[in-house]
């Protein structure tokens, strides 16, 4: 089994049910049916215009659906306002660009979203955002701000930052594809440390070390669809579709 567990999740925590979007006449999610269980780290990898980062900011409404439904923890993702902004707090996202606000510490960064959403008193966000600082290496550059930081340090801000609001499920879309890549291992390791501890997660990435190591399950997407889906040594040894054999062929070449 990834990440050295021995379960296999069985609890339904993020549901996805004939989930159709367009951008104009492009239609860029056609039907997605995907469950992922809570405790389980989903991989979502394929080509480029796949699909995969559409996916990945759908499930916290950043990208509105045409149609289908999407549950997180047995409730349909809110339309906006407060329910809205609960369900981001459950749901934690880290970018390819960090997203960290500029003008604030890093402390900052991590502390702003607990207070300001959780209600969590200032000195217990600054206590919890320490820990978390340290768990993923970078508590000695708590009161610097992001732009003293390295791509990689950074990263890990970002994530420290969504683990601070003890979210149910974590998104990440492709963390590591802006990194310079003696940057990319100080990313990974952290998140298979999350992956080995528990977290639910869903990963769109195109490191297939990490796909590997850590996912579960490994689900290809290509033209906006979910073409297969498979443990990782089954998907990475034995593809069944042309489209996904086509695009190993490629990438595990080089």
């Amino acid at each position: 089994m990834p990440a050295g567990r021995a379960d296999v999740p069985t609890d339904p925590l993020v549901v996805l049910e004939g989930v159709n979007k367009h951008f104009g006449a492009l239609h860029v999610l056609k039907d997605i049916g995907l469950t992922v269980h809570r405790g389980e780290v989903v991989v979502v990898i394929g080509p480029s215009g796949s699909g995969k980062s559409t996916l990945c900011r759908a499930i916290n409404r950043l990208e509105t659906i045409d149609s289908g439904t999407i549950a997180i923890d047995g409730q349909p993702l809110p339309e906006e306002g407060k329910a809205l902004a609960q369900l981001r707090a459950d749901v934690g996202m880290v970018f390819q660009s960090f997203n960290l606000f500029a003008h604030k510490t890093v402390l900052q960064n991590v502390t702003l979203g607990p207070v300001k959403a959780r209600g969590v008193k200032k000195a217990e966000a600054e206590a919890n955002a320490m820990k978390l600082l340290e768990r993923v290496g970078v508590a000695n550059q708590a009161h610097k701000l992001p732009a003293q930081l390295s791509g990689g340090q950074q990263q890990r801000v970002a994530i420290a930052r969504a683990l601070a609001m003890q979210p149910k499920v974590m998104l990440f879309d492709e963390p590591t594809s802006a990194l310079d890549p003696e940057m990319i291992n100080e990313v990974l390791d952290v998140m298979i440390s999350l992956a080995r501890e528990g977290m639910t997660m869903i990963v769109v990435t195109h490191e297939m070390g990490f796909a590997r190591k850590a996912a579960h399950r490994v689900v290809f997407m290509d033209g906006g669809q979910v073409v297969e889906e498979a443990e990782p040594e089954t998907f990475f040894t034995t593809p069944r579709s042309d489209r996904a054999k086509d695009f190993l062929s490629k990438i595990l070449t080089h």
